[in-house]
């Protein structure tokens, strides 16, 4: 398993760091620990360059504040018109998030929700005490507390092949 820290900055981008966006290589394919809304700035940007977006099989995220959860449309959208994808897409996150995440590609972008993709788009609601596996990883999640209102806010454990990432 190989964590490459995408974005590791605060929701205002202090110092010029992009907000949270973390890389997991491992399992079946890559997956995007959060992907906050400069999070395709950030994988655009030269240190991210060697970063593959259509090999990402899956964003799960923490939360539905806009430094973690933000990205989501951009991301969605540039894989539709940009970067050519077509092969299937899982977002993944805490109870709410197919809810939440078409709310969010509405508002940002009327249409985006309901638009004719190449690829496949499912959601995954991943929920502490219910293990699941997500790309070959195992993905425990836990409570954290943070805000509610953005919530339910989790922490996660990945797992793969006696290695782990929380």
């Amino acid at each position: 398993m190989r964590v490459t820290v995408v974005g590791s900055g605060d929701a205002f981008g202090s110092g010029g760091r992009f907000n949270t966006c973390l890389h997991v290589a491992g399992g079946d394919a890559p997956l995007l620990l959060d992907c906050g809304a400069s999070s395709l700035v950030a994988l655009n940007a030269p240190h991210a360059a060697h970063l593959d977006r259509n090999a990402i099989g899956a964003l799960l995220f923490t939360h539905f504040h806009g430094d973690h959860f933000g990205g989501l449309p951009f991301f969605i959208l540039d894989a539709q018109l940009a970067s050519g994808r077509e092969t299937p897409l899982i977002v993944a996150g805490p109870k709410g998030v197919e809810a939440r995440a078409l709310a969010l590609m509405e508002m940002l972008f009327p249409g985006s929700a309901t638009a004719s993709r190449r690829f496949d788009l499912r959601f995954v609601e991943i929920s502490p005490g219910a293990p699941v596996d997500l790309l070959g990883l195992r993905v425990e999640a836990f409570p954290m507390v943070h805000d509610e209102r953005a919530g339910p806010c989790q922490g996660y454990r990945l797992s793969e092949g006696g290695k782990t990432f929380a």
